[in-house]
C-alpha cells in the first residue's frame, strides 16, 4: 500500500487508454489545484492558450506553487511525479481563477485540466491556509448560499464554454462541495455534459439547500470519498452513498489527501467510518440542524472571533505558534456562554489533536535521524 505520491511512481506511465481514469486519480488533480498557479496559468479574462505542466515548471514564478509551507515537500512530490509521467505529463490547464475576499468571508479558486486523449476535469481547490477560507467553511451550515458557492455556478458554465463534449467536475474538502453544488444550479445544458462529480471530504448541505438544487439529477453521478475518521466529509452529510478510504494516519489528519492509502491502483477502501468518529458525526450534524439560522450565525461568528484570538491570518502562523494561540484562545473561549464554549471546545479540540499528532511525527523524524548519524 502507498499514498498517491505512490500512485504517480507505480501508474504514472499507463495511459488514460491503458488504465481509465478513477477516484485515485481525481485526488492527484484535486490536490494539484491547490498549487498558487497566480500569474503562470491563464484565466477566463486572459484568452490566454493552455498552458502545458513543462512550461509551469520553467516559469519564472514557479517557487511560487508551493507557498503553502505546510505541504511544500508533498506538493513538490505531486508535482514532478504528475509532470514526469506519461498519464499525466501532457495535460495542459487554463481557466485559473483564485479570489480571496476577507469582506465577505470569501475564498474561492478553480481551474481546468485537459488531457490529450480528451478528458477534461474542471476542479474547485478546497479550504487553503487563509483563515477565511476555514470560516467560509463554518459558514456552510447556513441555508443561504456562501459566496465561494455564488461562484462556482457562473464559473462551471463559463468553464464549460471552454470545453469539447462531456466532463468532470470534482474537488477536495470544500472544493467538493463547491463541484457538487455548481452541478446542481448550472444550466441544464451544462449539467446534461457532466459525466462524473467527485467529491473528495467534501462538507455536504443543509436538507433545504438541496432541495433547492437539482440534487436528484445529479446524485447517481456523484462519486463521494471519505477518510475513516472523517470529519469534514460527514458535516451536513445526512444522507447519500459514499465510500471510506483508509488512512495511514489517525482522527482529523485524515483529512490530509497525503495520508489517503492506494492499493492495486484504487483506493484501499474500509467497510464504514470508525464507530466512535460516525457517533460524534451524527451527533455534531442533529446539533447544527437543530439550532435556526440566527443561532447558527452567532455559533460560527464565536468560533470564528475564538480562532481569531490567535492574531494570525493563515492556519500556516497558527499552527507555527501553535501554544500561543492556544493561551489566546482559551482566554476568548472563557467570554461566551457555557453551551457555546462546550461546542467549540469539542471543535478546538479536534484542530489539537491534528496538530499535537503533527508534532510527534515530528519528533519522530527528528529521532530516525538522529539515530542514523
Amino acid at each position: 500500500m502507498g499514498t498517491i505520491l505512490d500512485y504517480l511512481k507505480e501508474y504514472g506511465d499507463y495511459s488514460l487508454a491503458e488504465k481509465p481514469f478513477c477516484d485515485v486519480d481525481s485526488l492527484v488533480l484535486s490536490q494539484l489545484s491547490y498549487l498558487k498557479f497566480d500569474g503562470i496559468v491563464p484565466g477566463p479574462e486572459d484568452n490566454g492558450a493552455p498552458v502545458n505542466l513543462k512550461e509551469i515548471a520553467a516559469h519564472a514564478d514557479y517557487d511560487r506553487l508551493y507557498a503553502d509551507e505546510r505541504y511544500r515537500k508533498d506538493n513538490t512530490a505531486l508535482f514532478t511525479g504528475v509532470l514526469n509521467s506519461r498519464r499525466f505529463g501532457q495535460m495542459r490547464l487554463w481557466n485559473y481563477v483564485n479570489l480571496i475576499e476577507p469582506e465577505q468571508e470569501s475564498q474561492f479558486s478553480a481551474v481546468v485540466c485537459g488531457f490529450p486523449e480528451g478528458l477534461s476535469y474542471v476542479v474547485f481547490r478546497g479550504t487553503d491556509e487563509t483563515i477565511v477560507g476555514w470560516k467560509e467553511d463554518f459558514n456552510l451550515a447556513f441555508s443561504e448560499p456562501v459566496p465561494g458557492q455564488l461562484h462556482s455556478v457562473p464559473y462551471l458554465e463559463q468553464a464549460a464554454g471552454t470545453i469539447d463534449g462531456s466532463f468532470y467536475v470534482g474537488g477536495h474538502s470544500k472544493g467538493g462541495n463547491l463541484a457538487v453544488y455548481a452541478s446542481m444550479h448550472c444550466s441544464a445544458a451544462v449539467r446534461e455534459r457532466i459525466e462524473r462529480i467527485y467529491d473528495h471530504d467534501g462538507p455536504g448541505f443543509r436538507p433545504e439547500v438541496r432541495k433547492q438544487g437539482a440534487w436528484q439529477e445529479i446524485e447517481d453521478r456523484v462519486h463521494k470519498t471519505v477518510p475513516r475518521s472523517s470529519l469534514v466529509g460527514m458535516l451536513l452529510y445526512i444522507d447519500g452513498d459514499y465510500r471510506v478510504v483508509e488512512s495511514k494516519t489517525l482522527g482529523i489528519a485524515q483529512h490530509n489527501p497525503y495520508t489517503w492509502l492506494v492499493k492495486d491502483g484504487d483506493f484501499y477502501f474500509a467497510d464504514e467510518i470508525r464507530r466512535g468518529r460516525k457517533f460524534v458525526d451524527q451527533t455534531l450534524n442533529e446539533w447544527i440542524l437543530s439550532l435556526d439560522q440566527a443561532q447558527m450565525r452567532i455559533f460560527v461568528d464565536t468560533l470564528y472571533r475564538v480562532v481569531q484570538a490567535s492574531e494570525t491570518d493563515n492556519l500556516i502562523d497558527f499552527t507555527a505558534h501553535w501554544a500561543r494561540s492556544f493561551h489566546k484562545i482559551s482566554k476568548a473561549i472563557g467570554e461566551v456562554d457555557e453551551e457555546t464554549a462546550g461546542v467549540v471546545m469539542q471543535i478546538m479540540r479536534a484542530l489539537f489533536e491534528m496538530l499535537s499528532l503533527h508534532a510527534k511525527e515530528q519528533s519522530h523524524l527528528k529521532h530516525q535521524r538522529s539515530e542514523r548519524k
